[in-house]
Order: structure tokens, then C-alpha cells, then sequence
């Protein structure tokens, strides 16, 4: 497109920020509860997991028949899903139930966040790429970065069904926001390249793809660990309330929204990769520095650090990715590929943490996430090395 269309971006901005601020309010909060429940680490890094697992197995389905069918006959009933399964959780008093709820979660999810960002794709004029999505990736940062404030002052003034009742009305205003302003799905054709359903093997096999899903897996499994664990850790070391917890969760989050945009900015002038690797070495520092914490101060300090390094690298990620997308005319399907290795990288690093504190320490967790972000930041150097005989 020549130009970027305003209420179509407006529209999926502010639904994914409310929708987005809901689960902030929530997320932070689910390990202590989970732990008061009786659940062990492992059962933690389940709950976490659950999600993904459902996420993961429907993303795909849902990202190819995006690209065919029109992303509003997706969004609408995603974020309506979303809205009534958040307030199941009112209900949730045993683990077992927790697990059950967040694997439909993921289902409710899986037809939202590949389809609304292939719809940022298509409407993203050529040579934008990296300021829009940075543009729209703020939505996210500042969900997640306002979401767990909200609900530490929620836990500790009110209670947490309280904060499972503000999820599920502001999935509900994301719903109602798309339901009114997005053009219907005909209008549609003009905006979304005429697609048949892209062959995942093409995909996986791509060494460009494949490069960008490892680093985004492994980015990822470092915030499962963090958003799992760090509570806990926070809680039995230094004795943190649930507001200095929702604080240090939203630290990491709002440093990397606050720069998302001047670095989408920045990644449309200069190497996208060398943002990717530069923000990736400070992710696998800061998710490092963790370990190494004496004091709240230094975990403050940690998750500013693993903020800026994810400010950094993803809008030039997601702006190689949106490039890839458009090039190959399969938005959908590589938005729900990433999708996945999101989902992955979240279980895989919640269920490794909940492993790590049952048969280890919970500490030995941060050490391995820093490893795999430096393993996987020198794969994404390596498989983006162009090739005399790569057209891409």
C-alpha cells in the first residue's frame, strides 16, 4: 500500500492494547497463585505451557485460512472468545482447572495476534515496515507494561478474581471496538494480495524464516522464564509485594515499548540484522544478570537491561519478517509461523524453568535462557548470511 490506513490501524491499536492490558493484569500474578494453590514448578511451567500448546497446534490453521478467507472473520470472534474464557477464571480454585482455562486461552489467542498482524502487514506502506510495526508492537508493550501495575494494586487493595473480571471486560472492549470499526471482510479484497494457502514445508525450509523463528523462539523463552519465575523468585528472596512485582514485570516491558517505535524508526535506515544481534547480546546480559541479584535493585536494574535489548531487536526483527511476508505473498501463514515460535518459546521456557526449580535451583534458570539467546542470536547471524545462489 502507498499510504497507511489510519482507522484500520487505530482500531486493531487500541483492541490489542485493552486486550493486551488485561492479561498484564493477570499474568504476573498466576505463579503466586498457582504456588498458593499447591502447584510445583513444573505445574507452573504447565500453566504457562497449556497456553502455547493449544496456541501452537491452532496458529497455523488459523494464519493460512486468514490469507484466504479476510482477517476480520477471525479477529471479531477471537477477541469475544478471549473475553468470555478470562472470565472463567473466576471459577479456577484448583490447578488442575488453571491448566484447563489457559489451554482454551491459547485457542482464543491463535485467532488474534498472527491474523491483527498480518493486517498491520498489508496495510504497511513499502518501506515502512519497521516504524509501523514498531508503532503498532507499542500497543503490546504498553498493555503488558500498564497491565501488571493495574493488577499488583488490584491484588493487594481488592482481590485477584477482581483482576480476572478486568481481563475479560477488556478483551470485551476489543471485541467491540473491532466489531464496529473494522471494514467489512469485502472491503478486504482491496487491501490483502490475492493468496492461495502458502505450503508450510516451503516455510520451514527457508534458511531466512528459519533464522528469524529461532531468534524469536528464543527471545520468547527467556520472557517465559522471567514472567514465570521472576515472581516467585521475587516473593521468596526479597519478600516483594504483588505491586513491586507487577512493577518489575511492567519495568522490562514499558523500557522496550518506550523505544520500539524510534528503533522501528532507525531499522527502516540502517542493518536490521545488526539491530537484531546488537538487542539479542543484551537480552542474553540482562537475562544473565539475574542470577546474579543480591538486592530488589539488581533485579530492577536486570529488567531494564533485558527492556532495552528487546526494544532493540524485535521492531528489526518484525520488520525482516513483514519484508519476507509481502515478498513471497503469505502475510497470514509467516505471521502465524512467528506466532508459533512464540508459543513455543514461552512452554519451553516456563516448563524448563518449573524443571530447573524442582530439581535444581530456581537461579540456574536465568543461566540456561541467557545461553539459549546467545546460542540462537549467532544462529539468526549465520542463517542470514546472503548467498550468491539465495535470490532472497
Amino acid at each position: 500500500m502507498e499510504r497507511l490506513d489510519k482507522k484500520i490501524f487505530g482500531t486493531l491499536f487500541f483492541s490489542i492494547f485493552a486486550a493486551v492490558t488485561g492479561v498484564g493484569v493477570v499474568v504476573p500474578l498466576l505463579p503466586i497463585y498457582a504456588h498458593d494453590l499447591g502447584a510445583s514448578g513444573l505445574y507452573i511451567g504447565l500453566i504457562f505451557g497449556s497456553f502455547s500448546i493449544s496456541r501452537t497446534f491452532f496458529l497455523p490453521w488459523f494464519g493460512r485460512l486468514s490469507d484466504v478467507k479476510g482477517r476480520k472473520p477471525f479477529i471479531v470472534p477471537g477477541f469475544l472468545a478471549y473475553a468470555l474464557i478470562s472470565l472463567a477464571f473466576i471459577y479456577s480454585n484448583t490447578v488442575n482447572t488453571l491448566i484447563v482455562i489457559r489451554f482454551f486461552h491459547g485457542i482464543a489467542s491463535a485467532m488474534l495476534m498472527p491474523v491483527i498482524q498480518a493486517y498491520i502487514g498489508d496495510i504497511t506502506p513499502k518501506g515502512r515496515e519497521g516504524i509501523t510495526m514498531g508503532a503498532f508492537n507499542m500497543s503490546l508493550f504498553m498493555g503488558l507494561s500498564l497491565g501488571p501495575l493495574i493488577g499488583g494494586i488490584i491484588k493487594d487493595h481488592f482481590n485477584l478474581q477482581t483482576s480476572f473480571i478486568c481481563m475479560g471486560l477488556l478483551a470485551l472492549v476489543g471485541f467491540l471496538l473491532c466489531l464496529w470499526l473494522l471494514p467489512p471482510t469485502r472491503s478486504e479484497k482491496g487491501i490483502i494480495p490475492a493468496a492461495q494457502p502458502f505450503k508450510w514445508k516451503t516455510l520451514i525450509y527457508d534458511r531466512h524464516v528459519a533464522s528469524l523463528f529461532s531468534f524469536r523462539l528464543a527471545y520468547v523463552f527467556c520472557v517465559g522464564i522471567i514472567w514465570g519465575f521472576v515472581p516467585l523468585y521475587a516473593d521468596r528472596q526479597f519478600a516483594a509485594s504483588s505491586s513491586m512485582i507487577g512493577i518489575l514485570i511492567m519495568l522490562g516491558i514499558f523500557v522496550s515499548g518506550l523505544i520500539h517505535m524510534p528503533m522501528g524508526y532507525l531499522a527502516d535506515r540502517i542493518s536490521k540484522k545488526m539491530m537484531v544481534v546488537s538487542g539479542g547480546l543484551v537480552v542474553s546480559y540482562a537475562v544473565f544478570s539475574y542470577a546474579w541479584a543480591d538486592q530488589l535493585t539488581d533485579l530492577i536494574r536486570a529488567s531494564v537491561l533485558f527492556g532495552l535489548g528487546g526494544g532493540i531487536a524485535m521492531p528489526a526483527l518484525m520488520a525482516m519478517v513483514v519484508l519476507k511476508g509481502s515478498r513471497i505473498n503469505a502475510m497470514g501463514s509467516i505471521m502465524a509461523l512467528m506466532t508459533v515460535a512464540h508459543s513455543l518459546g514461552m512452554f519451553s521456557g516456563a516448563l524448563m524453568g518449573g524443571m530447573m526449580m524442582d530439581f535444581f535451583r530456581l537461579l540456574t534458570a536465568f543461566p540456561l535462557a541467557g545461553l539459549v539467546m546467545l546460542i540462537c542470536t549467532g544462529l539468526f547471524l549465520a542463517g542470514t548470511q546472503p548467498r550468491k545462489t539465495d535470490p532472497n
